[in-house]
């Protein structure tokens, strides 16, 4: 039989893990190339031989999204595999018909292929959009699960921007493994909150071997976390199943792929930021949530927010850094830094936009609805430079630091400055403690 020529779509993640699941081992298809997007400089490389496996001893080539229709055609392929995450329906389906008339199928992979099995027990915290908390309930469900004794091993979707090869397997348990790996920004706002809370969190490219080896941690290890990015739904089967939702934009979790695919998988769903987000918005979530997902508890929540020098933004002029991808792909307009700026009294906030150099400038083109907000974009050397000289050249009185991370350890702040730190606070009952009583109990049994 011959084989079906097979195109790979996207934005190193999910692309690879659907290649090493569905595609590596399997003498029915050939994959003949990736593309990249979303993500700066992802293409033009290889994935390597050493992860691709022995059908295919010289890698494959990774090229650009916006070569597609060509490829296609020179490539004489048989099917395109959309395979990244936080991406419209509409956007989705240009894309679809874009392959189709070049002539290839269109194919979405579920996740009864795609999801492997654990040996541990396995929550899986997700989200219908980048930005909505996910990471701030990740780190709730930790700490409640460490409370009770319990050794939780984190694994976190893929962000590998750097060598494949070399990035197979992460483990990061101390700050310093961040500089080890060579990080970039936007792993570190992932990866540092997990560690400096002590647990141990995992990540790289293939998610069978992460998976064995977070099992089988020299630490010890009772329960895998699975920490979701963008909305993408969970590389392993979970025993417990939370999805975030975001009433900052209502309508989204039914309106993005594959949001609306976690939202359905759920068990929990969170409503988060309803200290913040209109009454109106939140009660169309609520009955979105109940149009697709009957069976799921719901639990109300606030994103709590605190800084460290308030004096810093009282009257003040600020700055205000958001995280990055939020922001871009994320398409949210307010964060948690402007949240803090309001509500501790800024004088006014800085528009960033007339003092953005290199990439940051870039970023602003490809993205100009941002706004009001800097993100705090990290994907290489030359963004965080460019981040570094366009906080220094920002004609402001200080700064507000809304990312995950301790900019400040990474980049030299010429201004006074003050991090917004936030954390998810369940409101009334159910809360988290009370819906993972009965799963503690399985675990310790």
């Amino acid at each position: 039989m011959q084989k079906r020529k097979v195109i790979i779509i996207g934005a190193a993640g999910r692309d690879f893990h659907n290649f090493n699941t569905c595609y590596r081992n399997n003498q029915n298809y050939s994959v003949v190339t990736f593309t990249a997007a979303q993500i700066p400089d992802i293409a033009n490389r290889k994935y390597p031989a050493e992860l691709a496996g022995s059908l295919y001893p010289n890698g494959i080539p990774i090229y650009a999204q916006d070569d597609l229709e060509r490829l296609i055609k020179e490539l004489d392929a048989d099917e395109c595999v959309f395979s990244y995450s936080d991406v419209s329906y509409s956007t989705v389906m240009a894309l679809g018909a874009k392959v189709n008339a070049a002539g290839a199928d269109f194919t979405l992979l579920g996740h009864k292929n795609t999801m492997l099995k654990s040996t541990k027990p396995v929550i899986a915290i997700g989200a219908v959009r980048t930005g909505c908390g996910k990471s701030q309930t990740a780190r709730r469900v930790t700490e409640i699960l460490m409370a009770q004794g319990l050794k939780v091993i984190a694994i976190r979707h893929p962000m590998p921007y750097g060598d494949l090869a070399a990035q197979k397997v992460q483990r990061f348990a101390t700050i310093e493994d961040l500089a080890k790996h060579k990080c970039t920004i936007e792993e570190m706002e992932e990866y540092e909150p997990h560690v400096v809370r002590g647990n141990v969190i995992y990540a790289g490219v293939d998610y069978e071997a992460i998976l064995r080896a977070a099992e089988n941690d020299p630490g010890g290890c009772d329960v895998i976390l699975w920490d979701g990015g963008n909305n993408d739904f969970p590389f392993f089967k979970p025993d417990l199943m939370i999805t975030v939702v975001d009433p900052h934009r209502p309508g989204h979790e039914l309106s993005y792929y594959p949001g609306e695919v976690t939202l359905r998988l759920a068990d929990i769903v969170v409503i988060n930021k309803i200290d913040s987000a209109d009454f109106d918005k939140i009660q169309q979530v609520r009955a979105n949530i109940e149009s697709v997902n009957q069976k799921a508890v719901v639990v109300d929540a606030a994103s709590t927010i605190s800084v460290d020098k308030p004096e810093v933004i009282r009257g003040k002029r600020v700055l205000v850094v958001e995280d990055g991808p939020t922001l871009t792909h994320g398409d949210m307009k307010i964060g948690a830094g402007i949240v803090a700026a309001r509500r501790f009294g800024a004088a006014e906030i800085i528009d960033p936009r007339p003092f953005a150099v290199g990439r940051l400038a870039e970023t602003f083109k490809t993205y100009p609805d941002i706004g009001t907000l800097l993100p705090a974009m990290g994907y290489g050397d030359q963004q965080i430079k460019d981040l570094a000289a366009t906080i220094e050249k920002a004609e402001c009185d200080s700064v507000v630091i809304a990312t995950p991370i301790d900019l400040g350890r990474v980049i030299k702040i010429n201004k006074p400055n003050t991090r917004v730190e936030y954390a998810l606070q369940e409101i009334g009952h159910p809360n988290m403690e009370d819906l993972l009583k009965d799963f503690v109990k399985k675990i310790k049994k």
